[in-house]
């Protein structure tokens, strides 16, 4: 009888390895078999690439929605120097100035305003396209600026900052993709 029940037991415990292994040992080859199946493109990733909105140019590229070139720029050809970023810069330069109490203050500030981009022409043609959203955008943000800010250089360095936020946060909310790098003051007056 001892021999019998040594064997049940055996066959007991052999049984509950035999169901441990297989219960960790199935799930794991089937996930690495989905993986494998993924990364070779058998399954999932069938979906059409979305685009990603306003590309990187490089210097040597061509802007597929470059704007014409118009008057004395129609026959030149820009030449980038070796140095620097790959990618080239362009600018949009607003077509007003700004002008704007300062926050908690009997002051004003009037600016000239341009925005770059390293991505190609579709951002500076919505920045046209959107120019009267973003103007007023940008006078919202100035409202809320106090004087002693725009006095310091670190002060106008934190505006720049805050136009470009704001400038990408209107082209995000109209066109899903900001593409603004920078804001560049081309006149600044404190009255």
């Amino acid at each position: 009888m001892s021999k019998k029940k040594e064997e049940g037991e055996g066959a007991k415990k052999g049984g509950m390895m035999m169901k441990i292994i297989l219960a960790v040992a199935l799930p794991a080859a089937g996930g690495g078999g989905v993986f494998g199946l993924m990364a070779a493109g058998v399954i999932g990733g069938h979906e059409e690439e979305k685009d990603r909105g306003p590309a990187l140019v490089r210097k040597d590229e061509a802007d597929p929605y470059a704007p014409p070139k118009e008057g004395k720029e129609a026959g030149l050809e820009t030449v980038y120097g070796e140095g620097g970023s790959e990618y080239r810069t362009v600018y949009y330069a607003f077509s007003d100035d700004f002008t704007s109490n300062l926050k908690h203050s009997d002051s004003l500030v009037q600016m000239s305003l341009a925005a770059s981009t390293r991505r190609d022409g579709r951002v500076l043609m919505w920045l046209e396209s959107h120019e009267l959203a973003i103007r007023s955008r940008i006078l919202v943000e100035l409202a809320d600026t106090p004087e002693e800010l725009v006095f310091t250089p670190e002060g106008k360095k934190e505006l720049q900052k805050r136009l470009t936020k704001a400038i990408n946060e209107v082209l995000i909310e109209e066109e899903g993709f900001g593409g603004v790098d920078n804001v560049h003051f081309r006149s600044f007056i404190v009255q």
